[in-house]
């Protein structure tokens, strides 16, 4: 399933040089059923169902698609995972779990993935306070109709004891360039592991980083609030922040790096194939050179969209059709050279 209308993704928001995204997922059981390791497709079908209804009786009806896992080809469940609308575990569900998506793709609601719901808020940029703001009130709603569990001394009860607690998990995408060429990464990460926090690839536990994009997530979810964690990563963001536009102004002022921005810029034009690791890296090139002002005309709004639009998956959920490594290839490379070149430039 995809979408071509307006999607959250194409937009950069606030500090958007360094931060694309911003992420707040919560982990919820309901009190009368056992976790969903433990149900039988029934209790499954009976959970989807009923959180269904929870949202249908809600003025938020209207905003929402219901997907069922069972029914969505391969390709539009793996785009999704590429999209950061489900986990890379949620793409394998079939019977029984099903996703309430809102039309513009900044909230997803997973059912019986390792819990029977992960309510999950999207934002571009650095956001977290609007992003929590509104997973908090799907969090009330749902509450209300579906009786989430709960231990006044454990918090939220989760099938995973690492979430006890709170059940959040607060993340930021942040694209650090200047970090990454300097081996900074390492030490950054181990420093932020002293402080509850943990940064990791593109695709989160597990994955590298594609295109010098890291996410930055709370790890800590008991005995801590949720403003408590969400306070202490964005202070650890701003350092990073920080960090990273001092390194990038240090590459500014190498004559290399600026000539690698342009000759990346000439590439994305003129290419007729584009992998997807060449992309980006090349993409990631351009994006701070957009963001330092040595490129002007093109915006980080459009480089947002393309780094979603132009991954494998999402490709061939676009064109509604299985493709080989080859072509989507070709596929690739018109649809950055279609969105990069101005009008009577290079086609």
């Amino acid at each position: 399933m995809y979408n071509k209308s307006a999607k959250w993704y194409q937009k950069s928001g606030t500090q958007g040089d360094v931060v694309i995204s911003t992420r707040v997922r919560l982990a919820r059981n309901l009190s009368s059923v056992p976790f969903p390791a433990g149900l039988s497709a029934e209790r499954r079908n009976e959970v989807t169902q009923r959180t269904r209804e929870a949202l249908k009786e809600s003025d938020r009806a209207g905003d929402y698609d219901f997907l069922e896992m069972e029914n969505m080809e391969t390709r539009d469940a793996l785009s999704m995972v590429e999209r950061h609308l489900i986990s890379p575990e949620f793409s394998k569900c079939d019977k029984g779990s099903a996703m309430l998506l809102k039309k513009d793709e900044s909230v997803s609601v997973m059912i019986n993935e390792e819990d029977h719901l992960r309510i999950q808020v999207m934002r571009p940029g650095l956001d977290l306070d609007e992003a929590y703001k509104i997973a908090d009130e799907i969090d009330t709603l749902l509450d209300e109709k579906l009786k989430f569990a709960f231990d006044d001394r454990l918090g939220y009860l989760t099938q995973c004891p690492s979430n006890l607690g709170t059940g959040m998990r607060a993340s930021i995408m942040l694209h650090l360039p200047a970090l990454h060429e300097r081996g900074a990464i390492q030490q950054l990460a181990n420093t932020v592991s002293k402080l509850g926090l943990t940064i990791r690839g593109l695709y989160g536990e597990g994955s590298k980083p594609e295109g010098a994009i890291y996410q930055l997530s709370n790890q800590v979810t008991l005995g801590i609030s949720e403003q408590a964690a969400i306070e202490n990563l964005k202070g650890i963001a701003a350092q990073i922040i920080r960090e990273e536009r001092a390194g990038r102004e240090q590459l500014r002022r190498n004559p290399r790096f600026e000539d690698m921005v342009w000759r990346s810029l000439g590439l994305l034009q003129t290419a007729r194939l584009l992998s997807h690791d060449e992309f980006m890296t090349l993409i990631s090139n351009l994006r701070v050179g957009v963001a330092l002002g040595i490129v002007e005309g093109i915006s980080l709004d459009t480089l947002s969209g393309l780094i979603s639009d132009a991954q494998p998956a999402t490709i061939m959920a676009a064109a509604r059709k299985d493709m080989e490594p080859a072509q989507r290839d070709v596929e690739r490379a018109s649809m950055v050279r279609s969105r990069l070149t101005r009008t009577g430039e290079l086609s």
